[in-house]
């Protein structure tokens, strides 16, 4: 995207960019909330955040819970349903973000095994 003008202009970890495209030198350029900048996810076990964006995400949300259940592993869903919700989410990335004791783990949405082999890193 630099390539076509767009520069980036606020970062948040572990990976994530905003870029913009500056039609205004003198426009406001934008930035991370400070939610995204120092995100507060549960503390203990797996916290979950996603909306309907991606219609694979109702499908397995259900199936991962039932099986940190079976692990044993302590899962907090939080369904993203408004604006609002969204914009003081932890993550930039709303469709799909999974936390582990409070630190970002994933933005990609998990199958049965990737997520057993999360688990699995985890010693659960």
């Amino acid at each position: 995207m630099k390539y076509k003008g767009f520069e980036t202009v606020d970062t948040a970890e572990p990976y994530f960019e905003l870029m913009y495209l500056p039609f205004d030198r003198n426009a406001v350029k934008p930035n991370f909330k400070a939610c995204v900048k120092q995100p507060q996810a549960m503390k203990h076990g797996f916290t979950l955040y996603y909306t309907n964006q991606c219609h694979f995400t109702a499908k397995y949300i259900p199936i991962l819970k039932g099986i940190a259940k079976t692990h044993g592993a302590e899962m907090e869903v939080v369904h993203i349903v408004s604006t609002e919700q969204a914009q003081n989410s932890p993550s930039p990335f709303t469709i799909f973000s999974l936390y582990y004791n409070g630190k970002f783990i994933t933005h990609e949405l998990q199958s049965e095994k990737k997520f057993e082999k999360i688990l699995a890193e985890r010693g659960l």
